[in-house]
């Protein structure tokens, strides 16, 4: 006689794109990690991107579904997105970023169904129609999720009735990022992984600097992402061409503005005065870009500064890290900060939005306020030329993922707030 199965929770997440970002990667990280013989992942989006992490969405057990869209677009989706959710009769829908929540909100209107948006960043970071459309929708769901404590604040203090006194539906949870820590470990001299060429590979094959010469060059300055493959037994740092005993400060980013990425080369210029040894390391593609490269190559220091572009295996890069560096203007609770700190990365960083909560000054490394950046090169300075100490701080970056950023914390939190919506 055969056993009948529960049934699992359909959870729907409603995204815009899906892009290299940290909001967008932690759907798949999650899924992961969450028991998927009690719960179904599906993941809707609008927007594609070449570059897009749709593989390691599907990679990760989640069913991926696409219904072309603009931005403004998205407000003339209702109907499709009602209708898809009926159809595929979905238990939640868990939208993240503030456009997705304005459509997940105008939805729920038409139907009945337990609603739960994540909010990755400020809102006073957001642009004005991201900003007044999330504000004035925001109560027409079940919980919002904060990813830090400063991210919760800012939804208080933009919300035009405080949503903790609100007697209705609304909630706010902080649930901050995690990791899996089992997964981002530092690795032995950085290799990577050898695969057999096969068509697919052939066409990630970018390896190299961006300085370099010749397709590979040409192709990752069009911002073709791809994994680097090995020659022989040489390490990362060799295939780079960084000398193994150099110190790499990285940094792995969407090239946004948010991210001020001028400052950070302006940081590794001055850096470069004091320790001329030292080689940075950036991961990542984006609309700053070209802007960032011409400023390298007009520094005349561009030997010391090597751009891999987007990258599917991030670990190897991380592994050869000495510290993490990050200028940030704002952020949320940066994923990328978490997983270098997992790999045994100590990390320099201004002090911008969750940051503060998971770096103590002086243990995992060292933090400046937003406006004194310049600051940061003098604790890189300060960390190159301490390495017991720095051995020390990237230990403890860790140990601290270990201890309060994990993504079994992460996921079961998540758990514990998809079953509760149902159970209103």
């Amino acid at each position: 006689m055969t056993e009948n199965k529960p049934k699992r929770i359909k959870v729907l997440h409603l995204i815009k794109s899906l892009g290299r970002g940290g909001a967008e990667k932690l759907i798949p990280e999650t899924a992961l990690v969450h028991d998927q013989n009690k719960f179904e992942f599906h993941c809707l989006y609008f927007y594609y991107q070449k570059n897009n992490i749709v593989d390691e969405l599907e990679a990760s057990g989640i069913i991926v579904h696409l219904i072309p869209s603009s931005n403004l677009g998205l407000f003339f989706q209702v109907k499709k997105v009602r209708d898809f959710i009926q159809k595929n009769g979905f238990d939640i829908l868990h939208a993240h970023l503030p456009w997705a929540g304005i459509l997940a909100r105008f939805v729920g209107k038409q139907i009945e169904i337990p609603i739960v948006y994540t909010e990755h960043n400020t809102w006073d970071r957001y642009n004005k129609v991201s900003y007044f459309g999330n504000r004035f929708t925001f109560k027409q769901q079940d919980i919002a999720i904060a990813v830090s404590n400063e991210v919760a604040l800012s939804m208080q203090l933009n919300s035009f009735l405080d949503p903790y006194q609100r007697g209705g539906r609304l909630k706010i949870k902080v649930i901050q990022n995690g990791v899996n820590t089992n997964v981002f470990r530092r690795m032995a001299s950085g290799r990577l992984e050898t695969r057999s060429e096969t068509s697919e590979t052939r066409s990630e094959k970018h390896a190299s600097t961006w300085f370099g010469t010749g397709e590979a060059n040409r192709d990752s300055q069009e911002g073709t992402s791809g994994a680097l493959i090995p020659s022989g037994d040489l390490s990362l740092k060799t295939q780079l061409g960084i000398p193994e005993t150099a110190p790499v400060i990285g940094k792995v980013a969407v090239f946004r503005s948010q991210k001020r990425l001028w400052l950070w080369v302006e940081v590794a210029l001055a850096i470069l005065k004091e320790c001329p040894e030292t080689h940075f390391l950036l991961v990542g593609d984006g609309e700053w870009r070209d802007r960032i490269l011409d400023q390298i190559r007009r520094s005349g220091m561009q030997e010391h500064f090597h751009w891999v572009g987007v990258q599917k295996q991030v670990i190897p890069y991380l592994s050869i890290m000495d510290i993490y560096l990050s200028s940030s203007e704002f952020e949320g609770l940066p994923i990328a900060m978490l997983e270098a700190m997992s790999c045994e990365v100590p990390v320099v960083a201004t002090r911008a939005g969750g940051i503060g909560e998971v770096i103590q000054d002086g243990v995992q490394g060292y933090l400046t306020e937003i406006d004194e950046w310049k600051k940061l090169a003098d604790y890189c300075i300060l960390m190159i030329r301490d390495a017991d100490s720095r051995m020390k701080m990237a230990k403890s970056a860790r140990s601290r993922v270990i201890e309060k950023f994990s993504m079994r914390r992460m996921v079961s939190e998540l758990e514990e707030v998809y079953r509760e919506v149902l159970k209103k």
